[in-house]
């Protein structure tokens, strides 16, 4: 017996059952609804079994004792990756993810369990964004982690990946949810990434087993999780047939607010965005424009974590930022009026602008204080933009 006090029977049985073949999410809901007492699906003949509504060979395959065996030897498994099962039967499931449709049955976990169920918003958007579309991604998801706002996203290329660093840049928490197992990081290039959010407190979610490839189905699948958890979805960037649509198509059927960042309208990406707003999203420039339209009880609670209160609350966001406001040398000041958030701007570009106003060698140093102080990231090919 691999399970102790807090790893009981039943959660063992929510696992045995979404590993048994044939048995997905909503099966396994169904069939646990009409068990009554989840542990009872190791005790059930064959008949019983059947009678519950699984396929034949699903019952025999519970019946004969595979399914626990499959259960224990995935536990095990899960164990010596780092890694936790999260079950139905666990307080700490997220009520949130229990609202929607069809929540899934069982949840691998890497990292806090309890992050699941704070309040947070989930930032989604192409694989493929502009400078624009990253940079607002990245800084929409500091501003907001800041102010103790979960980020969630799915760690894809693009504005998954910029969402998630720009909540480790500012020491908050960030929820990841794959559509692969636990132990397979996709995109191979972001394992660091992977790395740096559990590191920080943060959160590897998934419904999928150990071992589960990057199958194509399984990240339109995992998106009602991403969106389930979260309280509300900020679209960056999508095109018109994505992931990210079916994300915000999902939301709204949830329940759950819908934000999105307006694109140039001769961006193809600008496309999924710029079309919510018109069907009633929330138009977001700025952190601001999230936190207002926050439950009152959200916000009361990410004040108090804050530490703000009575007369502070009305200046809450304004007063919460990790970031301290540091004075500008001259020089830097210089560069970083020339600098622009939604286009980069080429260093020999940027040292003919300020010919004859400061050398070459001031630029290098204004531009190396401005990175190091979060104010400026250089990208590929000596380009520079701001960040903030």
């Amino acid at each position: 017996m691999i399970v102790d006090g807090v790893r009981e029977e039943a959660q063992l049985a929510w696992l045995a059952l979404i590993l048994t073949p044939a048995m997905g999410a909503t099966r396994t809901w169904r069939v646990m609804e009409r068990l009554g007492e989840p542990e009872r699906l190791f005790e059930a003949s064959l008949t019983e079994l059947e009678g519950l509504g699984m396929p034949a060979h699903s019952a025999q395959f519970v019946f004969e004792g595979k399914a626990r065996a499959t259960a224990e030897e995935e536990w095990t498994r899960t164990s010596a990756n780092g890694g936790t099962i999260l079950t139905p039967t666990d307080e700490g499931y997220p009520e949130r993810l229990r609202e929607i449709y069809d929540p899934p049955a069982v949840l691998w976990i890497r990292g806090d369990v309890q992050l699941l169920s704070r309040p947070g918003i989930a930032v989604v958007g192409t694989r493929h964004p502009s400078t624009y579309g990253a940079g607002m991604a990245e800084m929409l998801a500091r501003d907001l982690a800041v102010r103790k706002l979960t980020v969630l996203s799915g760690m894809a290329r693009g504005v998954d990946t910029a969402a998630h660093k720009g909540a480790l840049e500012a020491r908050g928490k960030t929820v990841a949810v794959w559509g692969t197992g636990i132990d397979v990081i996709y995109p191979k290039e972001n394992k660091r990434l992977a790395e740096q959010i559990v590191e920080s407190g943060g959160t590897i979610v998934s419904e999928y087993p150990l071992g589960t490839f990057p199958a194509p189905q399984n990240f339109p699948i995992r998106n009602r999780i991403l969106s389930g958890m979260s309280v509300g979805v900020l679209v960056i960037e999508a095109g018109e047939h994505s992931g990210t649509r079916i994300t915000a198509r999902l939301a709204m059927e949830q329940n759950r607010d819908v934000y999105a960042v307006p694109g140039n309208v001769t961006n193809k990406n600008a496309w999924g965005p710029n079309t919510l707003i018109k069907q009633g999203a929330k138009l977001t420039a700025t952190w601001e424009d999230v936190w207002e339209d926050l439950p009152s009880q959200i916000r009361l609670q990410l004040e108090e974590e804050m530490g703000v209160t009575g007369a502070d609350e009305s200046n809450a966001a304004k007063t919460a930022s990790l970031f301290t406001e540091t004075r500008l040398s001259d020089h830097e000041r210089m560069v970083l009026e020339r600098l622009k958030q939604d286009e980069a701007t080429q260093l020999d570009e940027l040292i003919e602008h300020l010919e004859g106003e400061i050398g070459s060698a001031e630029i290098f140093t204004a531009l190396f204080e401005l990175e190091l102080a979060g104010r400026v990231r250089q990208l590929p090919g000596k380009n520079y933009i701001r960040t903030m």
